[in-house]
């Protein structure tokens, strides 16, 4: 399946969650300060690994970085 994973047509095999595509997005691993959207609507992190995709999704992964 493919959905829009930051702006990019990303395939993904059928049947990925949310975690999936946070490990797609390279922000995998320690998520601290991690924050994802699916069609515009936040996703908790206790829900990454239960809300499965669909095609087309919009999916917004960002990391909060600290700097000045």
């Amino acid at each position: 399946m493919i959905v829009d994973l930051n702006g990019r047509a990303t395939p993904l095999p059928e049947g990925s969650t949310l975690a999936d595509a946070v490990a797609a997005a390279g922000a995998g691993g320690d998520d601290r300060g991690v924050a994802v959207a699916v069609d515009g609507e936040v996703v908790p992190r206790p829900q990454w690994d239960g809300r499965a995709l669909a095609e087309g999704e919009d999916v917004e992964v960002v990391r909060a970085v600290q700097g000045g």
